[in-house]
């Protein structure tokens, strides 16, 4: 007997047993992992199908995204603009009115100015129509303070009131 060569009785009985196993396996395990096989396939099928869609899908809502930030971002701009305008637009009318109102001050002033030097002037010509009336005031007195002066004072208030008194 030898380690390496096995005897005819123990082949057989090997041969036997191997039949006897691969039968069971072939007749009940086989199918059930074929099937499993064949479920894990489908499965495998169906998830790369879904992941094929919804890559799909995920191009679609990228695309759909981009457009939408384009959008907005072509709505921004626009809004900005308008904001720009407005505020220019607001600007100007301002330095308009600022512009109107402060020529409005400027010719009340002037306005002011003006009466102020006119009342200035009147009042300076009434203090120069006083003093000259006082100082002719003052002449006279002392021209008049002679007799004949006195006479011919006289007989100028009568010939005035006797003119007066004609009309």
């Amino acid at each position: 007997m030898s380690f390496l060569v096995p005897e005819a009785g123990l082949l057989f009985w090997m041969l036997v047993a191997f039949g006897v196993v691969f039968f069971v396996l072939y007749k009940y395990a086989f199918p059930a992992i074929t099937s499993m096989i064949d479920e894990r396939k489908k499965f495998i099928d169906d998830a790369l199908a879904n992941a094929k869609e919804a890559n799909e899908k995920l191009g679609t809502i990228q695309q759909q995204g981009d457009e939408l930030l384009r959008k907005a971002q072509d709505e921004q701009s626009r809004i900005l603009n308008e904001a720009i305008a407005m505020r220019n637009n607001i600007i100007g009318e301002a330095r308009k009115q600022a512009q109107l109102e402060s020529e409005k001050l400027l010719d009340e002033a002037r306005s002011v100015i003006t009466h102020e030097k006119e009342q200035a002037m009147r009042e300076i010509r009434n203090q120069v129509a006083e003093l000259s009336l006082a100082i002719a005031e003052k002449v006279v007195r002392r021209e008049l303070s002679g007799d004949s002066a006195q006479q011919f004072a006289r007989s100028l208030v009568d010939e005035a009131i006797k003119d007066n008194s004609d009309k």
